[in-house]
């Protein structure tokens, strides 16, 4: 078990340690592929409003070993903001220790903070350790599926 971890929110300084991540976590979906440029892009953007928008990491000796990341949508359904969770990502050697519930939680804390009427996200349907994961955190499936659009 990790003894020292600490959870915190990410600031620009962090970029260079964040793109690993989400390396490897662009490497288990099928639906994505790794571009640092697009990728580094997408970080700075997140990084640029935190009222709403949020990169949560986890540092263990001070090396980063996870994030996941947050923004604030409007939802008709609800009548108010939701928090859109993306990027959730922890170093292999690192996971199944808490680390990640940790990290969750403190992301669920910000968006909590922030007045959201709902939490979602998008898991890849064959990443069946993630979906457990989800699962052991109270996270509930729903009858909705995705589908996305790319510029031509």
């Amino acid at each position: 078990m990790i003894q020292e971890c600490n959870i915190r929110h990410a600031n620009i300084n962090d970029l260079d340690n964040l793109i690993p991540l989400l390396k490897l976590l662009f490497a288990i979906e099928a639906d994505f592929s790794f571009d640092e440029a697009k990728q580094r892009r997408g970080l700075e953007l997140m990084l640029e409003r935190p009222n709403e928008r949020c990169i949560m990491v986890a540092e263990v000796n001070n090396e980063i070993i996870g994030m996941c990341t947050a923004q604030l949508v409007i939802t008709t359904a609800e009548g108010g903001t939701a928090a859109l969770i993306e990027d959730v990502v922890i170093k292999e050697e690192y996971r199944g220790q808490g680390i990640g519930r940790q990290m969750m939680n403190a992301l669920e804390a910000w968006a909590w903070q922030k007045g959201v009427k709902r939490l979602q996200l998008l898991a890849d349907r064959s990443n069946t350790p993630a979906l457990e994961f989800y699962k052991r955190l109270n996270w509930n499936r729903t009858q909705l599926i995705c589908l996305h659009k790319k510029e031509r």
